[in-house]
């Protein structure tokens, strides 16, 4: 399919060309801005309905746009790798982490930098991943799936795993699907939870619907934010997450710096290169989860071979200068970046949640002061609320500074107290 906008420049001005599988997704704005900055021609490969919702910042920031058809792999795949030679593409970059595989199979045949296509479908099948993490000896909570049930529960027996127990889709994202279960009673609701995603829409990507039981790991949840260039593992940060207790897992906000022991830093930074490493990351950005038990061992949860969501890239520059989404370009595009952190600092966001469903009434937010960078509410009164099972139910968020990770944290907890949202 031709670009659906064009807007070709002179021969004699032959700026770097990058493709951008959905720039529709929290990166996608972050990227598309450093791409610009850099001088760089951003096309983007999306589906129609997400196009027709993108703001008109990022209509500008692109300069074509194709919607191939996302349901057939390999009529996609054929027809970007077409779409790439005619517009002489020069780097590959997959915001949205469904769409990681098909990037490095594209990146791969074009010889652009990417991650192997081989290993690629294990960075996007938490079930996959579960396997290439126990055949490298990455440190993983152990996982056993299946397709119902019953067969999940006896799987999780014979491999002696007991309650409380993560269960969870093989592919899904933003927290979708996760439960914590805390007895075998509430097993069937969570599978069914699990279960409920079978295409990721609009684009309709099949999912895999298998099941996954997981080892509940207890302790404080990370994330590194990571680069690979050339087969090179450069750690750029190390984020402190926040979630929501009891059988939901949303994500609440996160911090950079994360407040470690230099020696626990070390450690999760360790387990996160072994798991990219094993995954075959091996040209562009890495995002990895990962807990820490209270005796200081890491176990890695997930690796998504994507740039970081949820605004971290825009902290990880509040605090240590270094632009990530830059780097994510430059890698893409065959270029070395320059991580070095320029100083060291602290941000933080914190996202807003309806206490429970009904409708929205007002919410009032603290002001833009002090610590507190950036406040912003996208719901309005009227507007139809859930209460936070995954990352979808959010409403707002607060971005906030500081000049360490104590003191924004801190910061956070006296803005949050301000914040009421108030429901009819």
């Amino acid at each position: 399919m031709a670009p659906v906008t064009d807007r070709p420049t002179a021969e004699d001005v032959r700026a770097p060309r990058l493709l951008v599988l959905e720039a529709g997704v929290s990166a996608g704005a972050a990227i598309l801005r450093a791409a610009a900055a850099l001088g760089v021609e951003t096309y983007v490969a999306t589906h129609p309905q997400m196009h027709a919702n993108y703001s008109p910042e990022l209509k500008q920031l692109t300069t074509g746009t194709l919607c191939p058809d996302f349901t057939d792999a390999t009529a996609a795949l054929d027809e970007l790798t077409a779409f790439c030679h005619r517009a002489e593409i020069d780097g590959v970059l997959a915001c949205w982490e469904f769409l990681t595989p098909l990037a490095a199979r594209l990146s791969a045949g074009l010889g652009l930098p990417g991650h192997d296509p081989v290993r690629a479908p294990a960075c996007r099948n938490k079930r996959l991943m579960s396997e290439v993490f126990t055949a490298h000896d990455v440190p993983a909570p152990q996982t056993v799936a299946a397709r119902d049930p019953g067969a999940l529960a006896r799987l999780a027996h014979e491999a002696g795993l007991t309650y409380p127990l993560v269960v969870k889709p093989a592919e899904n994202a933003a927290s979708i699907g996760v439960s914590v279960v805390s007895d075998p009673d509430h097993l069937p609701d969570a599978v069914r939870r699990a279960g409920a995603e079978a295409h990721k829409l609009p684009h309709g990507i099949a999912l895999d619907t298998t099941l996954l039981a997981q080892e509940y790991i207890k302790g404080p949840e990370f994330s590194v934010e990571t680069l690979v260039v050339r087969g090179e593992v450069q750690h750029v940060a190390v984020t402190e997450k926040f979630t929501t207790g009891g059988a939901d897992r949303a994500e609440t906000g996160h911090t950079v710096p994360a407040a470690l022991p230099s020696g626990m830093r070390q450690a999760i930074l360790d387990a996160a290169g072994r798991a990219v490493t094993a995954l075959g990351l091996r040209d562009g950005p890495s995002h990895t989860e990962i807990k820490l038990t209270a005796d200081g061992r890491p176990y890695v949860i997930e690796v998504g071979a994507r740039p970081p969501g949820d605004g971290i890239m825009g902290l990880v520059a509040e605090a240590t200068g270094v632009d990530q989404a830059r780097a994510c370009v430059e890698t893409a595009l065959g270029v070395r970046p320059d991580l070095t952190p320029r100083h060291h600092r602290a941000a933080a966001i914190r996202f807003l949640f309806a206490p429970h469903a009904g409708t929205l009434s007002r919410v009032d937010v603290p002001l833009r002061s002090g610590h507190v960078k950036e406040v912003s509410v996208t719901a309005v009164p009227g507007d139809e609320l859930s209460a936070p099972r995954d990352n979808l139910q959010r409403l707002g968020h607060i971005i906030l500074r500081g000049m360490t990770a104590d003191e924004v944290n801190d910061a956070a907890a006296q803005a949050l107290a301000q914040v009421q949202v108030v429901m009819k």
